[in-house]
């Protein structure tokens, strides 16, 4: 008995470890333009390191349970997710390429544009209208294009920090 379980860890950490293997570049890329870190020099971006460290702890841990679920989708959401709990962590960009933007342009504009989210599954993804989803899509646009000015760094009114 202990045998069959001890292969199965096995195996199971085998898949994990080839999932990141391929995945983990591309997450870690999505986790730096989220948290609006440098991507030069290596190591530039502890903030996006922890966070995908996190989620992908995650998906590790729900592993077994995804049964068919695409592990790089799983991990992706957990990473949105961590983000927007976690936004007041991240309230300072330090010099990364989406730096202008506020963490909720950031977090639409990453999921619409770099990783193709359709505009359903953002809102859905974040419990917001898709008709927001696609006014924040067009003013981050806007603003990254320089046809706009970025807007003031804030959450939902009376509670700071909070992305939706």
């Amino acid at each position: 008995m202990q045998e069959r379980q001890t292969g199965r860890e096995r195996r199971r950490a085998q898949e994990f470890e080839t999932f990141v293997g391929g995945a983990a570049g591309r997450l870690l890329h999505t986790a730096t333009l989220l948290t609006a870190e440098p991507m030069r020099p290596p190591g530039a971006n502890p903030r996006a390191q922890r966070l995908l460290t996190a989620s992908l702890a995650r998906t590790y841990a729900r592993w077994e349970r995804l049964r068919g679920e695409d592990p790089y989708d799983r991990t992706r959401r957990e990473l949105a997710s961590r983000f927007s709990r976690e936004v007041w962590r991240h309230h300072r960009p330090r010099g990364g390429l989406l730096e202008v933007l506020t963490p909720l342009e950031r977090l639409v504009l990453v999921l619409r544009l770099y990783e193709g989210v359709a505009e359903e599954q953002t809102a859905a993804l974040l419990g917001m209208p898709v008709e927001r989803v696609r006014a924040v899509c067009n003013r981050s646009v806007a603003t990254m294009r320089g046809t706009r000015r970025p807007t003031a760094r804030r959450g939902l009114p009376g509670r700071p920090g909070v992305v939706r």
